[in-house]
């Protein structure tokens, strides 16, 4: 598998995580306020999940995908 490859599949699987956890911090936002308590750690993973993706994103784009 090439450089190239490996990065789209690691973007596919990225973005999928992290729209998983957009939609966690969503529905936690709707149940508010029962599990208040769990938004700074469902926001840190949302965060570093789109951290890593946009990262991700510019590693393949830098390497011609």
């Amino acid at each position: 598998m090439s450089d190239i490859e490996t990065l789209k599949a690691a973007v596919k699987k990225l973005n999928a995580q992290a729209t998983q956890l957009k939609i966690d911090l969503h529905d936690l936002s709707e149940d508010l306020p029962i599990g208040w308590e769990k938004i700074p750690e469902v926001a840190e993973k949302t965060f570093a999940a789109y951290q890593q993706l946009t990262e991700t994103r510019k590693l393949l784009a830098a390497a011609g995908g």
